[in-house]
């Protein structure tokens, strides 16, 4: 017992703190080898954790790099996250890329890490106060530094999928960066994954990290990428699957872009209440309402509009047939 409680006096806990861990004591000694105590840092914390009072967060710890050729997946993707100037792609810039290369199989299970690109870039103006904050990436930091976009073009050429947690932010970027991404199939960890019936309170990465017991240094590229590859490879509760396999699912999928062309003036409430988003016509898409809906949901949807919207049962609004190489683009 004397063993025990030396132990949290490492916590500096005061008295009434070290109470509950004295009463759980029999039942972890009990899980230990005769004649010791739980003196590995796992052991304390799940002596803590057993007290019901604590919540320990472990830090993420990237997995080791092999040679492809090792592997014995097949397929490869690319996660890849950009830090940047502003949320303009067609003005602001890059300033940092990274990307972590993976295998898998064809039913979504993922295999092994066989590659990292990091980088930064040195933008044309000066990176504002708002994104250093952000990011921690400072001029400083940037000075001098440079893409080298033949070795990103190799890293990203042989990618079956390239997936990036909000791939509606990051694609325009990193095709205005690379052709490379232009005709390589993308796939979206925000948008494409049920995170909330999977029990996550939200669907942004520190949320993620967090609620699955982990913690890392956000905001920078790679380390990003690193966070985001634990969370896609951890088993879904009560499931065979994991986020990653529902993903690579979604990606297979048609989606159809429905666009609610000339809807009546006051019909945009129920249109914006179904989740229907306003384009204004600045990025050479048609001034209108706007969805985008599985394949499946589409004879519903357009009952919808028909009945609802429109009340002509023969409109045909305008529509997009849409596969994960054309998903995301930024116009």
């Amino acid at each position: 017992m004397n063993a025990l409680s030396g132990q949290f006096d490492l916590f500096d806990l005061d008295p009434g703190y070290r109470e509950a861990p004295r009463r759980i004591a029999p039942v972890r000694r009990a899980q230990q080898q005769p004649g010791t105590t739980p003196t590995t840092e796992d052991d304390l914390a799940q002596l803590l954790e057993d007290t019901g009072r604590f919540k320990i967060l472990r830090k993420l710890v990237p997995r080791p790099i092999i040679d492809r050729a090792r592997s014995m997946y097949s397929r490869l993707a690319v996660l890849v996250d950009v830090e940047t100037t502003g949320l303009n792609h067609s003005r602001d810039e890059v300033i940092e890329i990274g990307a972590v290369a993976f295998t898998y199989d064809d039913a979504g299970m993922i295999g092994d890490v066989v590659g990292v690109f990091s980088a930064l870039r040195q933008p044309s103006g000066l990176i504002p106060a708002e994104i250093t904050r952000l990011t921690g990436i400072t001029n400083e930091m940037v000075t001098g530094q440079t893409i080298d976009l033949i070795a990103l073009d190799a890293f990203i050429e042989p990618a079956d999928l390239i997936i990036a947690h909000n791939a509606g932010f990051d694609r325009p970027f990193c095709e205005r960066l690379s052709p490379s991404f232009i005709a390589k199939p993308w796939a979206c960890s925000v948008t494409e994954i049920r995170w909330a019936d999977h029990g996550f309170e939200g669907n942004k990465l520190a949320y993620l990290v967090g609620q699955s017991g982990l913690f890392h240094e956000g905001h920078r590229a790679t380390d990003d990428c690193h966070a985001l590859l634990e969370i896609l490879a951890r088993p879904i509760t009560g499931t065979r699957g994991t986020p990653f396999s529902e993903l690579h699912a979604a990606s297979q999928r048609l989606r159809v872009r429905v666009w609610a062309e000339n809807s009546p003036f006051d019909m945009k409430d129920h249109l914006k209440a179904r989740g229907y988003r306003w384009s204004d016509g600045s990025d050479s898409r048609p001034k209108s309402w706007w969805t985008e809906i599985a394949e499946e949901d589409l004879d519903e949807e357009l009952r919808f509009l028909r009945a609802d919207i429109y009340r002509w049962p023969e409109a045909e609004p305008l529509m997009q047939r849409l596969s994960a190489a054309d998903r995301f683009k930024g116009t």
